[in-house]
């Protein structure tokens, strides 16, 4: 894996003051941060830096959206999926770079689809799911904190048995 700095001007016109991508042909990868960490905003996507990706491989970017989905995106902005597991995003990148293979790139930044998902169908049912569940479990932990919180005052002005 080789890691590159991408603060150039010339790898994005309108890059991120700092940021690291991490680009692996094929092969086990690290370092995508769990889906509970902060979403970062990043530029959108431009055309790649000759030096540091051939214009003849074709390029896919693999990462995380704000919801926590994985994103496989076409560096030219032909064709992008959204998808539950990494490796349904690395195989759709495979698959539509057929036969001579692609280049996978792993921006450390989530970033999401603006393209058509032409990836898993069903992630748009379960965005809505998601969305749902995380309010009520909002609802629900506030609701047990204000429960917890009566129980402490009223045990405080409760009297003692002998």
């Amino acid at each position: 894996m080789i890691a590159v700095p991408l603060t150039s001007p010339n790898l994005f016109r309108c890059a991120p003051t700092t940021s690291t991508t991490a680009i692996e042909p094929e092969g086990e990868r690290c370092g995508i941060s769990p889906i509970d960490e902060p979403t970062i905003a990043t530029a959108p996507f431009q055309p790649l830096d000759p030096s540091i990706v051939n214009d003849t491989i074709p390029t896919f970017f693999i990462g995380r959206n704000s919801e926590g989905f994985w994103v496989a995106r076409d560096a030219r902005g032909k064709i992008g999926g959204i998808f539950l597991f990494e490796n349904s995003a690395r195989s759709f990148a495979r698959r539509n770079s057929e036969p001579a293979g692609c280049a996978m790139i792993f921006p450390l930044e989530r970033f999401e689809l603006d393209l058509e998902n032409s990836g898993n169908p069903l992630v748009g049912h379960l965005r809505s799911l998601v969305h749902f569940a995380t309010r009520r479990r909002q609802s629900m932990a506030s609701l047990i904190g204000k429960m917890t919180e009566a129980v402490k005052r009223r045990s405080k002005h409760r009297p003692r048995s002998p």
